[in-house]
């Protein structure tokens, strides 16, 4: 079964675009996600270096340190922070409570005085709500553990023994599910010998709380960024972890959202250790994941139903010229040139389609011109044998008067008579060099091949001429001659425009009766020269007006060979003229009949 160009066009496109759609939408819904994901990593793994070596030529300037820290979460909409060697915050100071130690037994006072700092404790709400359980002046007891001389804080209990304040994730290290604070009952040892558990008691002397606008407040307000401090501060307490110098990067999920976190230890010669820590989430990739898969449902519809709208345009518009393209070449193909294709576009179509014009133009004229070539060799095989017919026609009676005459003499009858007869087959051998002469002539003449050379020269002075010569033959007859001319000069071929005048005359001289008259004109017509001929006393039919010019046409069939002609004169003149390109014909007259034509006069 033979499909069509525009179906397969239509196919191809629709398939196309559906599998463009198709990819689209896997990369965007499947694997979009990952790859954001690992772009993201892969671009925060470039500006956490960048901030690492920012954060070592800062070393020791909180307020640069913050700055950097800052100018990292806006840019890139990623928390983070830096720790000290025990995993806590270490470039804040606005969120602890002050004590000044006092002796367990005796509750005097001492002069050392401690911060501890609370955002393990309590949450920036409840700071800025102001409704704390910490006062300035009550007697603390604080359950901690403390590491060159940093005290992190797990219980805060009154001094009447009420908990006031519990970091779990410490709590459920240290004491498991008692709800006694002993260290004797711990059951969880320290990773670091330069750690250790501690009870302290003592009098706040001083509490600070954020108060809103500050440096740290995208730390203190992101709870969960908070917990993963927490889980990486025990981590280093309890489990020993050991880091080098290389980039941590860990995966936290939560409420189905993902999270990175990356952890990058801080080397100084001295031998400690600080830690940039960050959090990123993907919450975004995933929400816009979830809207892309929701929009596909409501646009896919949409997106076929113009696919298939643009696929069958698309099909058309490419088709459309393709089919006229075959149409037309059909027709080529059936010789027909008679369509042309119409160029719209600057394309390798448009290109197609003018090739196709040129090769049909090119073929038409080529068959044209074979044409005429078979038309003139057939013309020519006609005139062959036609001449071939008149010569075997014409050639039939002077044979057999020539072959009566040898008889004759041969059989000696009248022998007294033998001058005459000879005379008679001279007079025949004259009439059969004429008539094949004449026969070749016009031979050339019909050939179409013969090429007429251009003269200038005066029509009055050629017919005088003619006059002249033919004067004696209308003697004979006592002819009467008028001659009205017009000097003019004429463009044609001179020898035989008059070799045409010469067989008009002749003609007329040969069918006028005696004692008439022949009248012999020019007359100008605009720019040209109508030159006539005309003899009284003898009229053609009108039915036989346009057989005159016929080869072996006779007028009058009563006539006699003895007329003298051989029948070719109007003939060859009738080719004469149509070589020269020129009107001519015969009309009756009054009381006879008129040959002319027409000359253009020489401008």
């Amino acid at each position: 079964m033979r499909t069509g160009i525009v179906l397969k066009l239509f196919i191809l496109t629709t398939t196309l675009c559906m599998l463009i759609l198709a990819v689209i939408y896997i990369g965007q819904t499947i694997f979009f996600k990952e790859y954001y994901a690992n772009r993201k990593v892969s671009d925060l793994e470039a500006k956490l270096a960048a901030f690492k070596t920012s954060y070592i030529d800062a070393r020791g300037n909180s307020l640069a340190i913050q700055s950097l820290e800052q100018d990292f979460y806006r840019t890139n909409n990623v928390t983070i922070t830096s720790l000290d060697h025990a995993g806590n915050l270490k470039h804040v100071n606005d969120f602890y409570l002050e004590i000044r130690m006092l002796k367990a037994l005796t509750k005097e006072e001492e002069k050392e005085r401690i911060r501890v700092p609370l955002y393990q404790l309590i949450s920036m709400e409840e700071a800025a709500s102001g409704q704390t359980l910490i006062t300035t002046g009550a007697q603390m007891m604080i359950t901690g553990i403390k590491s060159h001389s940093v005290l992190t804080p797990i219980v805060l209990q009154h001094q009447s023994g009420e908990v006031l304040y519990v970091n779990e994730p410490f709590k459920r290290k240290v004491f498991g599910g008692s709800e006694k604070y002993k260290f004797e009952e711990k059951r969880k040892p320290l990773a670091s010998d330069k750690s250790s558990f501690v009870n302290l008691f003592g009098v706040v002397t001083d509490v600070r709380f954020p108060k809103g606008g500050g440096s740290s407040d995208f730390i203190y307000s992101n709870k969960l960024f908070l917990e993963q401090i927490n889980a990486f501060q025990a981590k280093l307490l309890f489990d020993d972890m050991k880091l080098t110098d290389a980039l941590l990067i860990q995966d936290y999920e939560q409420n189905n959202v993902k999270y990175k976190l990356f952890i990058q230890p801080v080397h100084y010669d001295n031998g400690t250790t600080n830690y940039i820590f960050a959090m990123a989430s993907l919450q975004p990739v995933d929400e816009a994941v979830q809207m892309m898969k929701d929009y596909y449902v409501y646009i896919i519809v949409f997106v076929i139903v113009l696919i298939l709208i643009a696929s069958l345009y698309f099909s058309m518009k490419i088709a459309r010229p393709l089919l006229r393209i075959n149409q037309t070449t059909k027709k080529i193909a059936n010789l027909d040139f008679s369509e042309s294709l119409t160029v719209r576009s600057q394309d390798e179509i448009g290109d197609l389609s003018r090739n196709i014009n040129q090769l049909s133009a090119t073929l038409h004229s080529y068959i044209g011109k074979l044409q005429e070539d078979i038309a003139r060799e057939k013309q020519l095989e006609n005139t062959r044998k036609e001449f071939i017919a008149g010569v075997s026609h014409e050639l039939k009676t002077p044979l057999s008067v020539m072959k009566s005459c040898i008889s004759i003499l041969k059989d000696g009858v009248a022998a007294h008579k033998k001058d005459h007869y000879f005379e008679a087959m001279e007079n025949e051998v004259d009439k059969m060099d004429h008539l094949i002469v004449d026969m070749l002539e016009l031979a050339k003449y019909e050939s179409g091949t013969y090429k007429m050379r251009q003269d200038v020269f005066a029509i009055d002075k050629s017919i005088e001429s003619i006059c002249e010569q033919l004067a004696p033959g209308m003697a004979a007859k006592q002819l009467r001659l008028t001659v009205l001319l017009v000097p003019a000069l004429v463009a044609a071929n001179q020898h035989r425009i008059e070799q045409v005048i010469t067989n008009f005359m002749t003609n007329a001289i040969r069918y006028t009766p005696d004692e008439h008259e022949i009248i012999v004109s020019t007359v100008e017509d605009g720019n040209q020269i109508v030159v006539c001929v005309e003899n009284k006393g003898a009229r053609i039919p009108e039915e036989q007006l346009d057989k005159v010019w016929d080869r072996f046409y006779r007028g009058d069939a009563a006539r006699q060979r003895s007329e003298g002609g051989t029948g070719l004169g109007l003939a060859i003149s009738k080719n004469i003229l149509e070589l020269h390109g020129v009107e001519y014909g015969a009309r009756n007259t009054r009381d006879g009949v008129a040959f002319y034509f027409r000359l253009n006069k020489n401008r």
